[in-house]
């Protein structure tokens, strides 16, 4: 028995060695191919402590979303309440107003400007015309780059009562006008499809790019099987492109909560509000305007979580039926 005990140690001790000695290994060799690639790891470096600072570095005010934060106490100072904000923002009468706003817009958004981007990526693939190809391209990259506000204010000018074309085309056939603007219910629409046009071109790049990564051989060969250009395109560019397409849906859902609050607050007034108002214009209100700087960060801190927790449902989700997710 004791002899064995003996064999034992000298076995468990034996086995930490090489342990020791093939981490030892691993390090050095770790240590070498930094040394060797030192200038990729710097490059690395850069946006690793960007992002370290912009958005892991802010998370420690994140407290004060359970706290009654006053600025002369300090985060330190001010009083711990626990979950009192959240259960305030949950018990307001706006919470259902602002929750089916931000989904619906989102929802819409999704729905109209997912799948236009896509469309617009496989028609210009199949374009001969290069002249042509590049025309459409400029044309549709150009508004994305036009800021908000100028956005805004081309709206606001299509759509004046007085002025704007489209009002001025209900004329010509005999109609009113309409203060589009002024009625909630159009809100929605000219929020979502503005923002089509505006995203449509851009957005179609990356498409564009897992479009050129297709094996050209894949088309020769279903053109040598006698396939049309629609086969090839639902048999060979749809599949190709489908784990880019997966993954930005992911993602899209991950944000389906995030309405920008810019465009909005910009398009807004007092007549829409009702179909207007979503979570980012309610925590810019609450935290810039009335200074409740604790009830506006448990409201965006809600609607993080949320987020989060949408993100990592469809990822599950599309993992279990195909082999492509963001983790």
């Amino acid at each position: 028995m004791v002899k064995e005990n003996v064999l034992d140690k000298n076995t468990a001790l034996a086995l930490e060695k090489s342990n020791q000695l093939s981490f030892k290994e691993k390090l050095s060799k770790a240590k070498k191919r930094i040394m060797r690639h030192w200038q990729l790891y710097i490059i690395l470096l850069i946006p690793v402590v960007l992002v370290a600072i912009f958005s892991y570095g802010p998370m420690y005010g994140l407290q004060i979303a359970f706290k009654d934060y006053i600025p002369s106490y300090g985060i330190e100072g001010s009083k711990w309440v626990g979950f009192k904000h959240f259960i305030n923002f949950i018990n307001s009468h706006q919470f259902s107003r602002l929750i089916g706003n931000t989904i619906t817009i989102s929802l819409y958004s999704l729905i109209a400007g997912f799948p236009i981007p896509i469309i617009l990526a496989l028609a210009l693939n199949e374009c001969t015309s290069t002249k042509f190809k590049k025309a459409v391209q400029m044309i549709t990259y150009a508004p994305h780059f036009i800021s908000t506000v100028v956005m805004v204010g081309i709206i606001l000018l299509i759509l004046s009562p007085s002025s704007g074309i489209i009002n001025q085309f209900i004329q010509l056939f005999g109609g009113k006008p309409i203060d589009f603007m002024a009625k909630p219910e159009w809100f929605k629409s000219i929020y979502v499809w503005s923002g089509v046009w505006q995203g449509m071109g851009y957005s179609s790049i990356i498409y564009i790019a897992a479009l050129a990564g297709i094996d050209p051989t894949l088309h020769e060969a279903a053109i040598v099987d006698g396939a049309s250009r629609w086969q090839r395109i639902w048999h060979v560019n749809i599949p190709g492109i489908l784990p880019t397409v997966t993954i930005l849906l992911i993602m899209n859902f991950g944000s389906i909560m995030s309405v920008g609050y810019e465009k909005i607050l910009l398009m807004q007034n007092s007549l829409n509000m009702a179909k207007s108002d979503v979570i980012s214009t309610f925590v810019y209100r609450m935290g810039l305007e009335s200074a409740q700087y604790s009830f506006s960060a448990a409201v965006g801190l809600f609607n993080a979580v949320i987020n989060f927790i949408l993100l990592a449902i469809v990822n599950m989700v599309a993992k279990k039926l195909g082999e492509t997710s963001l983790w």
